[in-house]
């Protein structure tokens, strides 16, 4: 190259957009909001405070709070692969995921708190079972076409369980251990899963 040709300008790293930082910085703090005030007492104006942004960049993004709910509590239960299982040890083994998840991410209380009172939470919480739970029960179920049902009996007893340990904390829940819980819990929840329809 001669001395007089210019250089090329050094590539630079590629940077997220500010749109990503801006989304990303909502979606937190919508996050933290829901999981503490639940759906109802959560503000766009006090989201969108918490996030440093202006409240129309909330609603450019998402919509409305709704939308926002939506997108904020996309959850992954991280649904262990239960092939492997002992078949007798089924409803043990999902009891104590789900002790497990609950514990480490307060969003799913968030979550069991709205969907008990909100139709965008219900609808939430529905298809968080539906497409994370219901696979996984499906590929243990004893008859394919009862997966369906034995996934919401599961889930029943799962989220009634969470509803009075994590949400209204009822003090006999709270109050016992995993090892308690698994032992109330897990013949329920491995009968639901393998025992032959009533």
């Amino acid at each position: 190259m001669a001395d007089n040709e210019p250089s090329a300008p050094p590539e630079s790293p590629a940077r997220p957009r500010r749109s990503d930082a801006t989304r990303a910085a909502i979606l937190t703090a919508a996050r933290d909001r829901f999981a503490a005030e639940g759906y109802e007492r959560a503000t766009i104006r006090a989201i969108a405070r918490d996030a440093a942004i202006d409240p129309s960049m909330v609603m450019r993004y998402y919509g409305n709070k709704e939308g926002l709910f939506l997108a904020a509590t996309e959850i992954d239960l991280r649904m262990p692969d239960l092939s492997a299982v002992d078949p007798a040890r089924l409803g043990e083994r999902l009891v104590r995921h789900f002790l497990d998840v609950w514990e480490s991410d307060e969003r799913l209380t968030g979550m069991v708190r709205v969907g008990v009172t909100v139709d965008a939470g219900a609808e939430r919480l529905r298809s968080i079972f539906r497409d994370q739970l219901g696979p996984v029960i499906a590929a243990v179920c004893p008859v394919p076409d009862e997966a369906p049902v034995r996934a919401v009996l599961v889930g029943s007893q799962i989220v009634g369980m969470a509803l009075a340990r994590y949400v209204v904390r009822v003090p006999p829940a709270v109050g016992l251990d995993h090892d308690e819980v698994v032992a109330w819990l897990a013949p329920t929840v491995q009968r639901y899963l393998t025992a032959e329809r009533p």
